[in-house]
């Protein structure tokens, strides 16, 4: 059998993943790390503006959400730590250099498993350290056509947490699973947004493919600007297979670079090439002291650990008695979570609740762009929803309708039952008025059900519905239906 371009080839990839960690101030120096809102360098004082004299003090708040994500990546801790002086001449680094780590990092040596959906691989992890955030540029055409470039310091100095995996991963559907799910831990951590879309997460991938049976040479290209993890996805693809044209046309003119991804045209372009890349020059950062991260200091830490994501959706699984499918997408952020148990715990069924919320709330609050948090139905409502239906209050056909009703006004499911008369008929005697009368008026569907035709009971069950605006019990209307169809 021939052999497919696709088994010919292998490709190995390796990411990086940059993230904005969540405090109140920056790493070294007072200022406030929410700098988002606020007008251009109006964030900064001379610490973050890397002004001569200026000394960094570090944030402790952010050892500790750095160490978190370590232990939640089943990474090693070491005792001793350090920062490192990174050089570069850039505009959007006032200092000439970013303290950051290099030799001794704070975590080393994790890994992250798949989930099943995603291959299940374990993806090692080399390490996971600590940085500060440069300036951001932003480049600009005057209506005269003159280029020219403005710097905001205020990110300068913002928290960075640097999440660097081994080269493990096989396929650029692999990398954004790896990306989904790491930004998943770290949301449940309470460590970062991870929003890629407005640069809270950021991704670089070192990518390159081999034939399937050769070693490893040195070329891989680095690919930047990626901002989700379709683009992810994207990118890798175009890259894959651009690598992948270049070996099958016989010569290897591939070279060490750094590609930029443009999501309009769908491609990758070349931005520099090794021999342009810096030197970085690391040393270590004399103006702060190392760092001695001691076992208590560390177990303490390990203490904060929240439920993750994996054990929660086991104990889901085997609480609630849900589904993997279930499981998993009631287990996509905290939130989400908190909401169902928060709602099961009132409703006392745990899978009437989760069929609610996969089969309708998540659809409608993908409609409506609505974040969980923003719910117009609190879990407590959703509970009220569920009593009703498991008290024979309200039919799901019923129940449907006040869902819709309480999603677009916010009011609660009693309120709307008794707003609009839709609590159920259940009194058996006016169900055999109302039965007697279907009976009498659709002769031809008796007529059938005699002769053995089972569909005509459900084409009464429909007329004694209709009769009743959906109000009728339909296990009651069955019944009695079943019941004077025997008799007559």
């Amino acid at each position: 059998m021939e052999t497919t371009v696709a088994e010919k080839y292998r490709t190995v990839i390796g990411l990086e993943f940059h993230i904005q960690l969540v405090t109140e101030s920056k790493m070294f120096c007072t200022c406030s790390a929410q700098y988002a809102a606020h007008p251009p360098n109006t964030v900064v004082c001379p610490v973050c503006l890397g002004l001569p004299g200026a000394l960094p003090v570090i944030n402790e708040k952010v050892i500790e959400c750095i160490v978190m994500a370590g232990l939640a990546l089943n990474c090693t801790i070491p005792e001793y730590a350090k920062f490192d002086r990174k050089n570069y001449p850039y505009p959007d680094l006032p200092k000439g250099y970013q303290i950051s780590q290099f030799d001794l990092p704070f975590c080393i040596g994790g890994r992250l498993t798949l989930d099943e959906e995603d291959g299940g691989r374990t993806i090692g992890i080399t390490r996971v350290h600590q940085e500060e955030d440069t300036a951001k540029s932003t480049h600009v055409t005057a209506p005269s056509g003159e280029r020219y470039s403005l710097v905001d310091f205020n990110r300068s100095g913002v928290p960075l947490m640097e999440v660097v995996t081994e080269p493990d991963i096989a396929t650029p559907q692999e990398a954004a699973a790896f990306g989904r799910k790491l930004r998943q831990i770290v949301r449940y951590l309470g460590i970062s947004t991870a929003n890629m879309e407005n640069g809270a997460m950021r991704c670089d991938a070192n990518i390159s493919v081999w034939p399937a049976e050769a070693s490893m040479g040195d070329v891989k290209v680095e690919v930047k600007n990626m901002n989700s993890f379709r683009s992810v996805e994207r990118a890798l693809e175009f890259e894959q297979a651009r690598q992948t044209r270049i070996l099958e046309g016989g010569v290897d003119t591939r070279i060490t670079e750094t590609r930029g991804w443009v999501e309009a045209t769908g491609e990758t372009v070349s931005q520099r090439t090794k021999e342009e890349a810096h030197d970085y020059r690391y040393f270590p950062e004399p103006d702060l002291p190392p760092l001695q991260l001691s076992p208590q200091w560390v177990s303490g830490v390990e203490e904060k650990l929240p439920e993750l994501p994996a054990a929660k959706r086991q104990r889901f699984m085997a609480d609630y008695e849900l589904s993997a499918y279930d499981a998993r997408l009631l287990t996509q952020s905290q939130e989400l979570a908190d909401y169902f148990e928060t709602a099961s715990a009132r409703a006392k069924n745990a899978k009437a609740v989760a069929n609610w919320m996969s089969r309708n709330l998540l659809q409608r609050l993908n409609e409506s762009d609505t974040e969980i948090n923003d719910c117009p139905i609190a879990p407590a409502d959703l509970a009220e929803l569920v009593l009703l239906i498991d008290s024979g209050e309200i039919s799901n056909r019923t129940a449907q309708e006040v869902f819709d009703h309480m999603f677009d006004t916010g009011k609660s499911a009693r309120k709307i039952v008794a707003e609009q008369g839709l609590t159920q008929i259940s009194d058996e005697s006016a169900l055999e008025t109302i039965v007697a009368q279907v009976i009498a008026e659709n002769p031809a569907a008796v007529q059938d059900f005699n002769q053995g035709k089972k569909r005509a009971i459900g084409f009464l069950v429909g007329q004694v519905m209709k009769a009743t605006r959906g109000k009728a019990n339909p296990g009651i209307v069955n019944q009695k239906l079943q019941e004077e169809l025997r008799q007559g």
